[in-house]
């Protein structure tokens, strides 16, 4: 079986937990745990080309990404980026994700989640950011790790844009 490390980044409480908890177990709860260093699950998922073991490196959120580990995100085939839309501080640290992954893990993919759909209107994210993120290629999947939408489709994405990274031709 083809296995695929990918970790969640971004701020702390954005909701990295209860997506993988929504995800793997199928639950959320409304108790909040902050992640202290990392905690790993793994899941599989069929895809059409093959069935693929996801390891899940869920990394504890912070806002100064420089004291992040870096080494958790060492060996990862793709990361989650995760922002929380009714917390406009949470996206402006998203383009500094994206560059410390590109720095430690070269061009891999991501898929770029905004969270918390299910409180569309507490939503901070204004239609500028958004097109700015669409500009540079980042399709936004909106989520919601309470009512579980598009979960399964956000982990089903980058598991196949994972597999799809390891055929290219060098």
């Amino acid at each position: 079986m083809i296995s695929r490390k990918i970790c969640m980044l971004g701020s702390f409480a954005v909701g990295k937990t209860s997506l993988v908890k929504r995800f793997v177990e199928s639950i959320f709860s409304e108790k909040y745990k902050t992640t202290i260093g990392v905690q790993i699950s793994k899941k599989v998922v069929t895809l059409t080309a093959a069935d693929v073991q996801l390891l899940i490196w869920d990394i504890e959120g912070a806002d100064d990404f420089i004291k992040m580990k870096t080494r958790y995100l060492s060996g990862a085939a793709g990361c989650i980026l995760v922002v929380d839309g009714t917390r406009p501080n949470t996206a402006k640290t998203a383009n500094e994700l994206v560059e410390l992954m590109q720095q430690e893990l070269g061009d891999k993919p991501f898929v770029f989640l905004i969270n918390k759909h299910d409180l569309l209107h507490e939503w901070r994210i204004d239609d500028a950011q958004l097109k700015l993120w669409q500009a540079n290629g980042w399709a936004p999947i909106f989520t919601s790790a309470k009512t579980g939408e598009n979960v399964e489709l956000a982990f089903h994405q980058l598991a196949e844009r994972t597999l799809k990274e390891s055929v290219k031709p060098t």
